[in-house]
């Protein structure tokens, strides 16, 4: 969930509080893991939500969505121009439809956050098919090398440059600015603010236990944005289609570790040159 308010505490985390966010990572992976198996065209977000909410709960976690205070579900489900926040319903997805799933989890007070973009193939219309498809590749791969930034930084504004380089130098999408990753421990939305374009001053040092949701959010066209009249829903103006993948990642003494990745980040990261060290 992108960030719309940060708590501010102390944004480095100890050894023993890195290793209590390993939990929840898993969980809210797990959901991802089943609302990907899940999606096809005829089923509903509402029905992904449940199906994320059963995941997270087997896990022995709870949906952190639920404590953003007025918001009752366990993601956000925003499809073709909405952009972050919505709330999940009895729409269909149908082909054609380009769908960002966004969900996280807690456990024992820790929290994690992360999204991942889905397209529905349209037989009818492969171009509309190949540009969703483009879309989100490129906003996945952007993440990735914000990640991949990360393990070498020396200040956390570094992420936005690799974020932006990559889009601009693969696409003419447009990187959304008011919506922004974020520091994440024991609230799901804490300082440091993640950007994903080049800002001054050059923000935190990147050290040990820093832990921040990486999450660039992408539209095909145009980035300004309205909101719509549920207070949440946040849409494209132009109305073009949009984007979101998000991952929650720690820094630890040894390198980092993708929290919200089974494999710890290693599918993305090992081409990047990066290896992903387990918190010890």
């Amino acid at each position: 969930m992108a960030r719309r308010g940060l708590l501010r505490r102390s944004i480095y985390k100890s050894p023993a509080q890195l290793r209590l966010m390993v939990e929840p990572g898993l969980a809210a992976a797990a959901a991802i893991a089943a609302m990907r198996e899940a999606v096809r065209p005829g089923i509903t977000t509402l029905e992904l939500d449940a199906i994320a909410e059963d995941a997270i709960r087997s896990r022995g976690g709870a949906p952190n969505f639920m404590l953003e205070p007025g918001y009752r579900h366990t993601i956000c489900a925003n499809v073709n121009d909405q952009v972050v926040h919505a709330i999940p319903g009895d729409r269909p997805l149908a082909p054609g439809d380009i769908a960002s799933l966004d969900v996280g989890a807690v456990i024992d007070g820790w929290h994690s956050d992360t999204a991942i973009t889905v397209t529905l193939p349209d037989h009818a219309r492969p171009e509309l098919t190949a540009a969703n498809q483009k879309l989100s590749d490129v906003t996945e791969q952007a993440m990735w090398r914000g990640i991949a930034r990360l393990a070498t930084a020396k200040h956390l504004n570094e992420v936005g440059e690799a974020v932006s380089s990559y889009v601009r130098a693969n696409s003419d999408f447009g990187v959304l600015e008011d919506y922004i990753g974020h520091g994440i421990g024991r609230s799901m939305h804490e300082d440091p603010p993640v950007f994903n374009v080049p800002v001054r001053p050059r923000g935190p040092e990147v050290k040990p236990g820093l832990v921040v949701a990486i999450e660039p959010i992408i539209s095909a066209g145009g980035i300004d944005t309205d909101i719509e009249d549920d207070d949440w829903t946040v849409t494209i103006a132009d109305g073009s289609m949009s984007a979101q993948w998000e991952h929650s990642v720690a820094v630890h003494a040894d390198g980092i570790w993708v929290l919200t990745a089974a494999d710890g980040g290693a599918s993305g990261l090992v081409p990047l040159g990066i290896t992903p060290v387990p918190i010890p």
